[in-house]
Formats: C-alpha cells, sequence, structure tokens
C-alpha cells in the first residue's frame, strides 16, 4: 500500500480524463459535463485525493484562510492562552491559526514574519521582542494587516493590544506599602522589552512618592528565566539592607523567586505580575488578568482590517486585578 498522497494525475487517470478536467472539476469551474465531474469526484473520494486548498488560493491570487502569531516562549503558559483566545475568535470566520516563537531574538522575529507573509497570511498577531518593525510596516503596506499584543511598538502607528501595566504595578506597590513595607525590591524582564520598562518606571514612581530613597539600588533587571530570576532574587536577599517586600514582573520570574525563596527561614514579601498554575494553591498574591481575552480582541481588531476597515490606529489596554494571597499578608507563608 502506497504512503504517497494521490496526486491530480492519480485521479485524471483514474477517471479517463486530462488532468485539465480534473483541475476544472476541483476546482468549481463550469464547463464540464455532469457525468464527467460525477466520474471525476468518485475516482477522487476512492482514492483518498485532497486538493491543496493554499496552491488553489495562491494560483487566483488570494491570501490563505491563516493568520500567523508570533510569540515568546510557547512553553509559557500566558503565550498559549493568548493563542488560545485568538484561535477560538478566528474559528466561527473560518480562520485558523499558525504560531511560532521568537524566543525573544529580533533577528528570529523578522525571519519568521518573513516566512508567514511568503505563505501570504491573511493578517499577523505579533508579541514583539523587536524594536525596528520597518519589515511589518511595508507588509502592512502591501496589504497583510498586523495587530500588536501585549508589547506596544514605539516606531509604527498600528493596532495594540496591551495590560494596564502601570495601573497593575500600582496596586501591587500600593497594597505592600498598606502592610507596612518600605524597602521594596522588585526582579524584572529584559529591559528592552516595553512590558518591563512601563512596569518598572511605575514601581519608580509609586516607591518614590511613598518612601524616597534610593530605589533603584533594589531593583535587579534582565531575568528572562526563572533560573535567572532565581539568581537575581537571591542576590537581592543578600544585600546589605534587604527588601522586606518583593515584586516580581511576570509569572517565569515569579517562578524562580519562588525557588530563592525555598528554604529560607525569613521570607520576604511577594506579589507577582501575571497569575499562573498554583498560585493560588502555593498562596502566592499576583496582579491577574485574562491572556485569552488579549488574544480574542488581538483577533477580532484583526478580522476587521481584513474585512476592509481602514480607520486609525485602534489601542487597547486591557484591566488588572490584584489577588490577594497569603505571600503579601501573611509574615510565616
Amino acid at each position: 500500500m502506497s504512503n504517497q498522497r494521490p496526486t491530480l494525475q492519480a485521479v485524471a487517470a483514474r477517471s479517463g480524463v486530462s488532468m485539465k478536467t480534473v483541475s476544472r472539476v476541483v476546482n468549481g469551474e463550469r464547463y464540464v459535463a455532469a457525468e464527467t465531474a460525477a466520474r471525476v469526484l468518485a475516482a477522487a473520494a476512492d482514492l483518498g485525493f485532497r486538493p491543496n486548498a493554499l496552491a488553489r488560493e495562491f494560483r487566483a491570487g488570494a491570501r490563505s484562510a491563516t493568520v500567523g502569531l508570533v510569540t515568546g516562549d510557547v512553553a509559557n503558559p500566558f503565550y498559549s492562552r493568548i493563542a488560545r483566545g485568538a484561535e477560538h475568535a478566528l474559528r466561527a470566520p473560518g480562520y485558523s491559526l499558525l504560531s511560532a516563537s521568537n524566543d525573544e531574538d529580533p533577528a528570529r522575529e523578522r525571519t519568521l514574519v518573513a516566512q508567514l507573509v511568503e505563505r501570504r497570511v491573511a493578517g499577523l498577531l505579533i508579541v514583539s521582542a523587536d524594536d525596528d518593525h520597518a519589515l511589518v510596516e511595508r507588509e502592512r503596506a502591501l496589504g497583510t494587516p498586523a495587530v500588536f499584543l501585549d508589547r506596544a511598538p514605539t516606531d509604527v502607528q498600528a493596532d495594540t493590544v496591551v495590560l494596564d501595566n502601570a495601573g497593575g504595578m500600582r496596586l501591587a506597590v500600593e497594597h505592600l506599602l498598606a502592610q507596612g513595607h518600605r524597602r521594596i525590591g522588585l526582579v524584572g524582564d529584559l529591559s528592552r522589552l516595553s512590558t518591563h520598562r512601563e512596569r518598572i518606571d511605575a514601581f519608580g514612581v509609586a516607591v518614590r512618592e511613598a518612601v524616597g530613597g534610593d530605589w533603584e539600588r533594589l531593583v535587579r533587571s534582565g531575568s528572562h528565566d526563572a533560573a535567572q530570576a532565581e539568581h537575581a532574587v537571591a542576590s537581592l536577599l543578600d544585600d546589605r539592607d534587604p527588601p522586606t517586600a518583593v515584586v516580581t514582573t511576570n509569572n517565569r520570574i515569579t517562578t524562580g523567586a519562588l525557588h530563592a525563596l525555598s528554604g529560607r527561614a525569613e521570607r520576604p514579601a511577594l506579589v507577582g505580575f501575571d497569575d499562573f498554575d498554583l498560585a493560588d494553591v502555593l498562596g502566592v498574591t499576583v496582579v491577574a488578568h485574562e491572556p485569552d481575552e488579549m488574544g480574542r480582541v488581538g483577533a477580532e481588531e484583526l478580522l476587521a482590517r481584513i474585512a476592509g476597515d481602514d480607520a486609525p490606529a485602534r489601542h487597547h489596554v486591557l484591566p488588572v486585578r490584584l489577588v490577594v494571597r497569603a505571600s503579601s499578608v501573611n509574615p510565616n507563608w
């Protein structure tokens, strides 16, 4: 038994007609006798032939019914939930989602964008690690709409869907201040990421207004995975005058912080940005939000652009909320 996918040529041979006739039948063209069309369709069914929809669309000069999604590490539940929300929104209109990870590498991101537009995707959803979006802007000018998720670009005017990063960080700091903390540390992601910059700026404003002092001494940036965050939190707690509370700026950094705190007799209060699996069981206070909603809103915005909406760029800011658990209120958590 052959494991090769049946071809147009095989259908033509089975039905006793030319390949051109088979092509006309498969593509639903007119001027094929009903009896001939029935014979071709029967042969195709017998052989298990399936037409190449993408190739058919390309021949017609159309774009595919696929949307490209470029995110960070796909192992991060935050990105998988964005994908889930987008996929649900795209399903009813008949679009599918093709996801790829830029691994926070700007060069890889540009390669992925180029590969996706070569496949004639209908549009792009991008969680960008890059600060140069000239390629995306060129493709938008050529008719491929793009919506940026989580991180708003600074070099192009484009539709964006982001979190209330400043508001979320303000909630975290004000909560810790209300618990009596005055030395509050922060462990954050790569400094070039807009989410990190927005969160650390808001942290600085909130701490400076409340207690003043050299707040930057208790800030550690550059942790992009749990292992780096574990090291950063440990170094922060080994400081000559360590913080009594720590804020982490994403779920991976919170995971690293938990590793660093494990086994320590005295733990600082902890608030993490992003909820995560088992945070409730572990008793970790978090700034929570809905990544699925980010994916949904982004996909719906993209569908509007695909349909021809040419209004000025729109900027969506999604709400966040503070979920208080033991890590920020119980000294013995």
